[in-house]
């Protein structure tokens, strides 16, 4: 007898429904006979084992027999241990130990322990997103992994502790739903948005460092990448964790988003299902270029893939080997990283403020001649670890200098993140005025610009705009200091960026002033 469940296969941060066919022969042998076709991956040709024993041990007795499983499409690679419940309830249905009924509205995936109990798997998010979009009614999953999956709205998530209760739920189904206990499971995402704010550290607790506080503002408002230059103990790290709490509160779609790369990754937050803080990825000096990225056999996200619309912290930035730096030179710039292998491609979003930290030389006290031991040559061998094209690629670079005695023992409390995020607000406002934003959600294909850091070439020539004063300033700072067209571009953008706060039309002497401020190390800092 043939019997059909359907299940699904990540690939990537999407996921694609996959029919699971069983069949068995009718005549019986002395052994059983287990087949997975359908280019199954290791742990799924082992999960036949998993399976008859979690059948056996809830209490049905299957003859032997040669049993059949296709996993189709057939030239898709399958993997992971989720296509344990569906072939184990196919293997039931064929049997006859199922109410016969139609199956294609639901969707079933799920790992099972030797006893029946289901454990949660990896991905559920894209799982739930791809079955709501082919029209799927109920999407049956362990219980660890439905509040992930039940912030997908239009969808029944059934919340099963073992392979009993998923028998008995679907002959529930095939009754009309009235036979069973269970309830699908509802959560309400956007309340959990609102308190998403609860516990972020705060900028009120860092003790002076306000032309720190107010690039990092400025960094914020415009989505600009920044890099702090200072020796050690002068807050960079402080300063660098508290970034998330002055950026724009993760609109539901956006947290939507990066929920699926951190489920995929196997990094989510079961107990919440949803991400609702902006990341802060902080990665060790020690990490490759793969962690970095993303990779694999089977490739997965990478670091910077993880802070997708979040913050991705590179602290004592020489000391990351320098090819694990180049490789970010394209997510930087296109917001996304392709990873290619000989049987696949997949593209991973990483879109992300960068926040780096370093110090001025090996002993981190430069320039101060009394404590800095450091020869020319050692500082130049240290700094030559960051390529310049990296620099250019890096809007705001500032020099942290450590905190004076009478500001850290001041009983003077500093500005705290919602002032300051007030005004990054109504600077993004402005951004999503300028560039449609607001339009932008009924047409799919339009470019995606979201704050002036990722402005092109073409919208620089539109928007930043300046008066013969400002094109002398910034003329003289090009010439003086032999800019690259790229740091050009990254100035306008942040002098973009100044007049926003200040709610500007145009770009001003000021503003270009300070932009030009922001790029320490085009100053001649170690000269």
């Amino acid at each position: 007898m043939l019997f059909k469940t359907r299940s699904a296969a990540v690939y990537g941060i999407d996921a694609h429904l996959i029919d699971v066919e069983v069949d068995y022969l009718g005549v019986p042998l002395e052994r059983e006979v287990f087949a997975v076709v359908g280019l199954p991956d290791a742990a799924v040709r082992e999960s036949r084992d998993r399976v008859k024993a979690a059948i056996k041990n809830s209490g049905f007795e299957i003859p032997s027999t040669k049993i059949t499983i296709n996993l189709a499409p057939a030239d898709l690679k399958k993997e992971g241990s989720g296509f344990d419940l569906p072939i184990a309830i196919g293997i039931l249905g064929a049997y006859g130990a199922l109410a016969a009924m139609e199956m294609q509205d639901v969707v079933l995936v799920g790992e099972l322990g030797l006893d029946g109990t289901l454990r949660a798997v990896q991905g559920m998010l894209p799982v739930a997103m791809a079955a709501r979009a082919a029209g799927v009614k109920h999407l049956v999953i362990p219980e660890s992994n439905a509040r992930e999956a039940a912030v997908v709205e239009g969808i029944h998530i059934w919340p099963v502790r073992s392979l009993l209760e998923v028998r008995e739920l679907l002959n529930s189904f095939a009754q009309g739903g009235q036979a069973s206990l269970l309830q699908p499971l509802q959560v309400d995402s956007r309340a959990m948005l609102a308190h998403a704010e609860e516990g972020v550290p705060d900028f009120k607790d860092v003790r002076g460092q306000h032309v720190a506080k107010r690039a990092l503002e400025v960094a914020a408002a415009g989505g600009h990448n920044i890099l702090m230059i200072g020796p050690p103990g002068s807050g960079k790290t402080m300063l660098a964790k508290r970034l998330p709490s002055i950026l724009a509160p993760l609109r539901f779609e956006e947290a939507l988003e990066t929920t699926k790369i951190h489920s995929v990754a196997g990094v989510l937050n079961r107990d919440k299902g949803l991400v609702t803080h902006r990341p802060f990825r902080s990665p060790h000096h020690t990490i490759s270029d793969a962690g970095l990225i993303g990779g694999g056999m089977n490739p997965r996200p990478g670091e910077v893939s993880l802070a997708h619309n979040g913050v991705l912290f590179l602290d004592e930035l020489p000391e990351f080997p320098r090819n694990v730096l180049e490789v970010m030179r394209q997510p930087l710039e296109d917001g996304n990283v392709t990873i290619a292998r000989a049987a696949m491609s997949m593209t991973f979003p990483a879109r992300f403020m960068l926040a780096a930290a370093m110090n001025p030389c090996p002993c981190g006290y430069y320039p101060d001649k009394e404590r800095c031991m450091c020869t020319p040559p050692m500082i130049q061998r240290y700094v030559s670890k960051v390529s310049g094209p990296l620099l250019d690629r890096i809007d705001i670079h500032i020099e942290v200098p450590a905190v004076q005695y009478k500001e850290l023992r001041s009983g003077q409390v500093g500005e705290g993140s919602a002032e300051i995020r007030d005004r990054v607000l109504r600077a993004r406002e402005k951004q999503h005025e300028r560039f449609g934003l607001a339009q932008r959600g009924a047409n799919p294909k339009a470019r995606k610009v979201f704050a002036n850091a990722q402005m092109s070439t073409s919208d620089i020539r539109q928007h930043c705009e300046l008066n013969s004063e400002a094109e002398r300033i910034l003329e003289r700072a090009m010439l003086q200091r032999g800019l690259s067209a790229r740091a050009h571009d990254r100035i306008l953008k942040v002098a973009r960026t100044i007049a926003d706060m200040e709610g500007q039309e145009s770009i001003a002497v000021p503003h270009i002033a300070e932009a030009i401020q922001y790029r320490t190390l085009d100053r001649g800092y170690w000269s």
